[in-house]
């Protein structure tokens, strides 16, 4: 069951989730996965059909990788998903075609997030201590020094919920974060656009193309399973109602199709484009995140992949004070983490929407003569081509252990890379396949237990963490049965041997988001465990 019920009738759960959409329901598989009793109140009838996202980020298909649905949305994806920017003749002044995949996914894949959302609400019908309740609004809340008192309004009459947190995964108009009495600071853009997806591609071409028409600028986008989105922007003066007469919508479609009768309409609907975030993402035992936290426009295609970077961040650390494993002081660095790099996309996606879109004419003359010439110089076009200029999670501070060096980043703080590797029984895989949704210690050529002491051996293996051992494949052949509780993989790709070449340090410890919490050299190895627990606030260290 995934709630139990109070003497009073209440129903009593771990953590409460409000909201449906793929942040909601990216946490609660995470929860499912590690056996937190877990409710999900959905204010609709049903998951939400209507046009949203259409671009997915290797970090977002890495965290559905950890709660075993990416194969499943994999195939309702394109890969290596080009994006084009077109001045009005035709002429490319932007191309960003990333063909890295150094997390173990494609850079940038379209996908239909009806689709995907679908496939994760599924999911959670693997967890019977897991529930979700739709047509359930949550009414009203109060923090106690424990937990959350909740009061769900349903067709049924209004149902008091008592949980140890609350996840507002509600949405922009987060009646959480009102109630809870913060500000969304930005603003709302002065333009609309109106989206307008049809099925049997009348157009053909693969990637997207946002298309710098200054009479009246248009994205067309290819999508998995033969769809085509189209945005138009919504001139001055201009309504839905107005837009979508079968007249006026011949017209817009007429700019790119030959034959705009011969088309099959599926939706369509207009949107706003905001650049807001919230002033917090923690109130006592209160979490926001999604769109509850932070909105902001589509043109780098970040606000879906941001919400799932919340999910990755705060679902496993929820999984982990629930079920008594650190302290509450954990979540504060929920906020210290991820506040920052919203803020840095949301600032990403504004200026991507002032270049295809200047706020005046002179300004995109200005832009097609300057790409003209930067085009034509290497550094500056592999920037754009490899997506360089994506700010990539980056922590300084929160559950790390920071280790600033001079000249270089250092990787503390960042994502871990993900190559495939070879294990003892000859599959290849996916590193993550090895350690699964835990912590993990990694070394380079030894066992990382090594000049551990027993004590904290004991307190990461109780913590679930994998003891990971990565050897070239070659040596694989000549390995003997491993010691008890260590896993050893051969580096097939060459790209650990590469990643562990450019560091002082040989041995990881890597959180279940697989940001590296900290680095160091064999023999001040329970040194930096004592460290690693203290940031990630376990009791008694």
């Amino acid at each position: 069951m995934s709630e139990s019920v109070t003497t009073d009738g209440a129903m009593k759960t771990r953590v409460l989730i409000s909201g449906a959409g793929p942040v909601g329901l990216t946490i609660a598989n995470i929860l499912g996965v590690a056996g937190v009793e877990t409710i999900v109140v959905e204010k609709l009838d049903a998951l939400i059909d209507y046009p949203r996202a259409i671009g997915l980020d290797d970090e977002a298909l890495r965290t559905f990788q950890s709660i075993g649905v990416a194969d499943l949305i994999e195939p309702h994806t394109t890969p290596f998903h080009w994006m084009r920017f077109m001045t009005s003749k035709g002429r490319c002044w932007a191309s960003i075609e990333p063909k890295t995949d150094e997390f173990g996914w494609s850079r940038r894949n379209a996908f239909i997030q009806p689709q995907a959302d679908a496939i994760l609400y599924e999911a959670l019908g693997r967890f019977p201590h897991v529930k979700v309740m739709f047509s359930a609004s949550l009414a009203d809340f109060t923090q106690t020094g424990d937990g959350v008192v909740a009061k769900v309004q349903g067709p049924n009459g209004v149902t008091t919920i008592e949980a140890d947190f609350l996840v507002a995964a509600d949405g922009g108009r987060s009646p959480v974060r009102e109630k809870l009495g913060l500000t969304f600071d930005g603003a709302t853009a002065a333009n609309q656009w109106i989206v307008v997806d049809v099925a049997d591609d009348p157009v053909g071409t693969p990637n997207i193309y946002l298309v710098c028409d200054p009479h009246r600028p248009y994205v067309s986008a290819a999508l998995p399973h033969g769809i085509r989105r189209f945005e138009f922007m919504v001139m001055p003066g201009e309504t839905e109602e107005y837009l979508t007469k079968p007249e006026i919508m011949r017209g817009l479609l007429a700019k790119v199709v030959a034959d705009p009768d011969q088309i099959r309409l599926i939706r369509q609907r207009q949107y706003s484009h905001n650049s807001r975030l919230a002033s917090r993402f923690r109130v006592g035992r209160v979490m926001l995140a999604g769109d509850a936290a932070h909105i902001m426009p589509v043109w780098q295609g970040q606000g879906y992949n941001s919400g799932i970077r919340d999910a990755a961040n705060l679902g496993w650390k929820l999984a982990a004070v629930a079920q008594g494993k650190f302290t509450p002081a954990l979540l504060d660095t929920y906020e210290t983490e991820r506040r920052a790099h919203a803020k840095a996309m949301i600032d990403l996606s504004v200026t991507a929407g002032k270049l295809f879109n200047p706020p005046k004419a002179w300004m995109g003359t200005v832009r097609d003569a300057l790409t003209l010439v930067l085009n034509h110089i290497p550094a500056v076009k592999r920037y754009v081509l490899e997506m360089r200029f994506k700010p990539m999670p980056r922590f300084d501070a929160g559950a790390i252990v920071a280790k600033p060096r001079k000249g270089r980043a250092s990787p503390i703080g960042r994502l871990f890379i993900q190559p495939r590797v070879k294990t003892t029984d000859g599959r290849v895989v996916r590193m993550d396949e090895v350690i699964g949704p835990n912590f993990a210690i990694v070394s380079w050529g030894i066992d990382p237990r090594l000049y551990m002491t027993p004590n904290e051996i004991e307190r990461w293996t109780k913590l679930g963490a994998v003891f990971v051992r990565v050897l070239p494949e070659v040596q694989l052949a000549s390995e003997t049965a491993g010691a008890a509780g260590l896993v050893t993989v051969g580096d097939t790709q060459g790209r650990l041997k590469e990643w562990f070449g450019g560091e002082d340090d040989s041995i990881v410890f890597l959180r279940p988001d697989r940001v590296v919490g900290a680095m160091t050299g064999p023999q001040k190895a329970t040194e930096t465990s004592r460290a690693f627990l203290r940031a990630l606030s376990y009791p008694g260290v």
